[in-house]
């Protein structure tokens, strides 16, 4: 890998996680705002999830991964949108999962469960969205 490929990784890396920063504090807040309303963690991650992804689709398409191999108005591509939901679905299902194993069985604080589940599928997420969606 040449210095200036490297360089451009390390630059969308960066980007990756400026706009991950955003989708975060979506994310946090609105799980927070809804685990303090008494909703059960499960389903505040589902939906605080699903704010911070949709969040991420739009940022992450124009500024982190700017779609360069599609010419200029050939309209919305579909198919990325796709592999974004499933690589997503599948995010999520990885987070749901280990909030529970941390949660429910190494009795973990919630919260700090859920800062310790955003590390691990933020990497995820990135290495998906380089290498498959966009």
């Amino acid at each position: 890998m040449s210095d200036k490929n490297l360089r451009a990784g390390v630059i969308q890396f960066l980007k990756f996680n400026a706009v991950g920063l955003v989708n975060t504090l979506i994310d946090f807040v609105i799980f927070t705002l809804l685990h303090s309303l008494g909703m059960a963690y499960s389903l505040a991650q589902v939906i605080s999830y699903s704010a911070g992804t949709a969040n991420s689709f739009i940022l992450n398409k124009k500024v982190t991964f700017k779609d360069r191999s599609r010419v200029a108005g050939e309209g919305f591509d579909r198919m990325q949108l796709v592999r974004f939901i499933m690589l997503n679905l599948v995010v999520l299902g990885i987070s749901l999962l280990l909030m529970h194993l941390l949660t429910d069985k190494l009795q973990i604080q919630v919260l700090l469960a859920k800062v310790l589940v955003t590390f691990v599928t933020v990497i995820i997420n990135f290495v998906g969205s380089r290498k498959w969606v966009f």
